[in-house]
C-alpha cells in the first residue's frame, strides 16, 4: 500500500531532523553518512541520494524492495542518519525540494544582489574544488586511454547536458578525435546502435537517470562500443550500465534539475580528459589543433592588436615602417 502523499502544510511545520546540522540540507547530510553505514543501510541511503524526488513518493516497503532489504532496516537507517523515521525523512526531502526550486544553495530572501553574486560564485568554486576528490583516478586514466584509441567517439546528453556533449564533441574534434554529438535524442539512439567495438560512447547526465540517455548507453553497449558515463551521482541507472564511470560534483551539490555548479564540474572534468588526451597524443593532436586554429582565425575580423601581432600596423602598413 502506498504512503499517504505529503502536503505542503506538513512540510512547512516540520522540525529539522534530529542530529541534522543547522544550515545543512538533508541530501548533503545523508551523503556524508554513507561511508559510516552498514552495507544494507548504505544501499538505502544511496537510493535516497540518487533520486530524492522519487523517494518522496515511495512507501517504506517500496524503498526496502528497491534497496534489497527489509522495511524495518529502512526505518532504522533513517534513525541512524538522524531522522525520526522514514516519514520524517520524506518530509525533510519534500521541504528541500520546495525550497530548492526557489533558492540557489545558501542564498536567503533578503540577500542583496551583490551578496547573491558572491554566493553563487562561492558555490561554484566549492564544487570545482571538491571535484577531483570525487573522481576515481583509475577510471579517469582508462577514459583517456579509451578515447585516444577510439575509431569514433559519440557524445550524448539531453536537456542541460546536451550543450556540454556538443561542446565536448567539437573540442575533441580539434585535436584529431573523430567526434559527434547529435542534438536529437532519436538520432543519438540510432547513432549509438551503429557504433562498433572500436568506438566509444560518452554519456553525460547530471542525475544519471534520464531515460533517453540510459537507453542510448544501452544501445552503444549492445553494439559492442565502450561506454563512459559522466554524472554527478552514484549509484544510478547509467552507472550500472557503463564500462567506465566518472563521478563529478561536489559533496554539497543539491539535486535541483538545473544545478549550475554540477554543470561546471562536468565541464571541468571533460576539459581535464581533453587536455590529457591531447598531451598523450602529440604531435598529431598539435597538428590537428593548428589546422583548427587556422580555420577559426579565418572567421574573425582582425583587430589592431592581431594585426600588430601578425607584423602589420593599422592601415595595412608593415609594423616598423
Amino acid at each position: 500500500m502506498r504512503s499517504v502523499p505529503l502536503t505542503t502544510s506538513q512540510a512547512d511545520v516540520m522540525k529539522p531532523p534530529v542530529g541534522l546540522p543547522v544550515g545543512r540540507g538533508a541530501i548533503p547530510h545523508i551523503r556524508s553518512q554513507i561511508p559510516s553505514l552498514t552495507p544494507s543501510d548504505a544501499r538505502v541511503a544511496q537510493l535516497i541520494v540518487a533520486d530524492p524526488m522519487g523517494v518522496i513518493d515511495l512507501s517504506t516497503s517500496e524503498l526496502a524492495r528497491l534497496a534489497r532489504t527489509s522495511p524495518s532496516t529502512v526505518v532504522r537507517c533513517c534513525q541512524r542518519m538522524g531522522f525520526e523515521g522514514f516519514r520524517h525523512l520524506r518530509l525533510a526531502l519534500a521541504r528541500e525540494v520546495r525550497e530548492d526550486v526557489l533558492h540557489h544553495e545558501g542564498i536567503a530572501d533578503d540577500d542583496s544582489e551583490p551578496v547573491m553574486l558572491a554566493k553563487v560564485f562561492a558555490s561554484a568554486a566549492r564544487a570545482l574544488a571538491e571535484g577531483p576528490s570525487m573522481i576515481d583516478p583509475t577510471a579517469f586514466t582508462r577514459a583517456v586511454a579509451e578515447i585516444r584509441a577510439a575509431g569514433r567517439v559519440l557524445f550524448v546528453g539531453v536537456g542541460t547536458s546536451a550543450p556540454i556533449a556538443q561542446d565536448a564533441a567539437y573540442r575533441f574534434s580539434t585535436i584529431g578525435i573523430i567526434s559527434d554529438a547529435p542534438p536529437d535524442v532519436h538520432v543519438q539512439h540510432v547513432a549509438a546502435r551503429l557504433l562498433t567495438g572500436a568506438d566509444v560512447c560518452v554519456a553525460i547526465s547530471h542525475t544519471g537517470a534520464t531515460r533517453e540517455t540510459v537507453a542510448t548507453v544501452r544501445a552503444a553497449r549492445d553494439a559492442g562500443a565502450t561506454t563512459i558515463a559522466i554524472t554527478s551521482f552514484s549509484p544510478s541507472p547509467i552507472t550500472r550500465l557503463a564500462d567506465v564511470v566518472l563521478i563529478a560534483g561536489g559533496r554539497e551539490l543539491s539535486f535541483r534539475h538545473e544545478a549550475m555548479a554540477s554543470r561546471l564540474a562536468l565541464l571541468s572534468l571533460l576539459d581535464a580528459v581533453y587536455v590529457a588526451v591531447a598531451m598523450r597524443s602529440q604531435p598529431s593532436a598539435r597538428t590537428a589543433l593548428d589546422a583548427a586554429t587556422e580555420v577559426i582565425a579565418s572567421h574573425r575580423f582582425a583587430t589592431g592588436r592581431t594585426r600588430r601581432v601578425a607584423g602589420r600596423a593599422p592601415g595595412g602598413d608593415r609594423a616598423g615602417r
